[in-house]
């Protein structure tokens, strides 16, 4: 899908995209082969061509934070397929108040079925969180540019977060899916372990205030609902990058 992609060109939405697929230029080889789309002016052509070959070269190179500036956020999705292997799936909890007064409690972290839980006042630290992170091209979330994202920044502020990011949220509304991470997940077919499901937020939030009262066990069962919510993510990606394709990308073109 990412090698079909036209909408990281300066002035190329959607449409116009949509309309060079269907003129038979379904990728960014053909469009360097071909003399010029219809109403494309020869200067803006080689302008193009130019920006192709240097996208070319970056894919080439497995640089994902290169499309993480040209392409829109809402297009992140599109990279899924190309940098799977290097993505990372990520959730945090709260003390349930704004980062101007509150606290990240959990930060989960689940790649190549690896499962990486950071608690505040043990493993959670700005570096830690850093190292965790940087070998990942690709962040994927459920509304984490709206809550996750944003948090993690405001309460490390040295953290880079430069990668691609993909929002399963706004995935799913493009779908015509609607509801909370539970909900989608119902919808889906997913399921949790018995001891957290029905959990939602605030429970999070009870729980991590009834660890710090001294209840062990409310921290063990804040870490399996954590656990639930980042591994889910990961078919529910999966899902939504296959049928993302098969409504956006051209006739016969590859899934990368």
């Amino acid at each position: 899908m990412l090698q079909s992609t036209f909408v990281l060109l300066p002035g190329v939405g959607e449409y116009t995209e949509r309309r060079w697929w269907d003129h038979g230029i379904p990728d960014w080889q053909t469009f360097l082969n071909h003399p010029s789309p219809k109403g494309l002016s020869a200067g803006r052509k080689t302008l193009y061509d130019r920006d192709i070959a240097t996208a070319i070269h970056q894919l080439e190179q497995g640089r994902a934070r290169y499309f993480a500036h040209c392409l829109k956020p809402r297009d992140h999705w599109r990279l899924f397929e190309t940098f799977k292997s290097k993505a990372v799936y990520l959730d945090i909890e709260t003390t349930g108040e704004p980062p101007t007064i509150g606290e990240v409690t959990v930060v989960g972290l689940y790649a190549d079925g690896r499962l990486t839980q950071l608690v505040r006042g043990d493993s959670l630290t700005e570096a830690r969180l850093s190292r965790e992170l940087a070998p990942y091209d690709l962040i994927i979330t459920f509304f984490g540019s709206v809550f996750d994202l944003p948090y993690l920044r405001a309460k490390f502020p040295g953290l880079t977060l430069d990668q691609p990011h993909m929002d399963l949220c706004f995935a799913a509304r493009r779908l015509g899916l609607a509801g909370g991470l539970k909900q989608i997940e119902t919808q889906m077919g997913l399921d949790r372990v018995a001891d957290v499901r029905g959990l939602d937020g605030w429970e999070a939030v009870r729980l991590w205030n009834e660890w710090r009262q001294g209840r062990a066990t409310s921290l063990e069962r804040l870490l399996l609902y954590n656990a639930a919510d980042v591994r889910n993510l990961e078919p529910l990606a999966d899902t939504f990058y296959d049928r993302l394709v098969a409504r956006y990308r051209p006739a016969g073109a590859s899934r990368a």
